[in-house]
């Protein structure tokens, strides 16, 4: 087979698809260092198919290979940050990364390395999922709590500055802002969340049901209704009644009732995080969102100068925030970053319009 036909920007571009290739084994592989169990065994099969695809690149470029290229900038972030981290952060990063993929637009690359990019970008949601799960509660929490402080307070701060009062009003509404927010925010999460988790809590099997299934006529078999009112089809719901049933007979183990609605339930409370950190990350987030707009205040500006400088310090609070939400929800960061900057700065310039209708109106 000839070779194809090549130019010095494709050798230059298929060098640079090796790099990648190299890096992204790189970081599949300390993710993997940082696991055990399936999650290595996934991430290092992944692992494995960046080296199929580096393998590709390197026949391509035969003697024209040259010497090893560095990944780019981002790329050689992520392998830092798999080295060091390895959480679900990362691999949200990763994830945007395999979504990035050139390949279904490069004519050099395979088929089969662009569906792999595709499979790889799902593979990565997946193990990612897992981990969003489990900080989706508390992570919800944090980052109301972040932006309505930050928000709220900002609106309050400026609200009431542009009324025309003293400097040192505007600290006192300032701090009374964040310490009743804060509290709010906590005792608020923490009835949300326990009154979630009692609702949850009262959907699990009664462990003394368990007891009744010797005595059930098997004929009759009503314990196909349980599994019917979880949702099965009849029949389905039946033949599983009937394994129960014999499995009891036969081995006297009474275990199998509940066992799938217990994991579910497992499941909804996990995801759900608990009240109280729900209720300590609603405060603690509030409070430190909210103390941002008053710090000028408390450094001793004043006026036109104190409204300037919170707005920055807010607004980079905001798009940070947003950027981490995106980053984490495999989204544009740069859009959720966007996005919570016109909303907040929408809320404060709102209410500091209104402040200073009604300075004017007193005055």
């Amino acid at each position: 087979m000839d070779a194809p036909a090549r130019t010095p920007a494709d050798i230059r571009r298929w060098r640079r698809y090796l790099a990648a290739e190299r890096a992204e084994a790189a970081v599949y592989r300390d993710l993997a260092s940082r696991r055990s169990g399936e999650e290595r065994e996934i991430l290092l099969a992944l692992a494995a198919a960046e080296k199929r695809h580096e393998q590709h690149w390197l026949d391509l470029l035969g003697d024209d290979v040259g010497m090893p290229l560095q990944g780019d900038v981002r790329t050689r972030f992520l392998a830092f940050l798999a080295r060091r981290f390895g959480g679900v952060f990362v691999l949200a990063l990763v994830q945007r990364a395999e979504a990035r993929s050139v390949y279904g637009r490069e004519e050099h690359a395979t088929a089969r390395m662009a569906a792999d990019e595709q499979i790889h970008e799902e593979v990565v949601r997946s193990l990612a999922t897992r981990g969003r799960n489990r900080l989706s509660g508390t992570f919800r929490a944090a980052v109301f709590g972040a932006n309505d402080g930050l928000v709220s307070n900002l609106a309050l701060v400026l609200g009431v500055g542009a009324s025309g009062v003293a400097t040192g009003t505007v600290l006192v509404t300032g701090v009374a802002g964040l310490l009743a927010g804060a509290l709010s925010m906590g005792a608020g999460e923490f009835i949300s969340v326990r009154s979630q988790r009692e609702l949850l809590e009262a959907s699990n099997p009664d462990p003394e049901t368990a007891r009744a299934l010797p005595d059930l006529d098997v004929d009759a078999n009503e314990l196909a209704l349980v599994y019917r009112a979880r949702g099965m089809d009849a029949g389905d719901a039946q033949q599983r009644a009937d394994l129960v049933l014999s499995r009891l007979a036969a081995t006297g183990v009474t275990e199998g009732i509940d066992a799938d609605a217990e994991a579910a339930a497992g499941d909804d409370l996990e995801t759900h995080g608990t009240a109280w950190g729900a209720a300590i990350s609603s405060f603690c987030f509030f409070a430190s969102g909210a103390i941002v707009p008053v710090l000028p205040y408390l450094l001793g500006l004043e006026g036109m100068t104190a409204v300037v400088v919170a707005s920055v310090l807010v607004g980079v609070c905001l798009a940070v925030t947003g950027a981490v939400t995106g980053l984490l929800s495999g989204t544009s960061p740069v859009s959720r970053a966007l996005r919570q900057l016109v909303i907040g700065f929408g809320a404060a310039a709102v209410t500091y319009g209104l402040g200073l209708a009604f300075g004017t109106t007193v005055a």
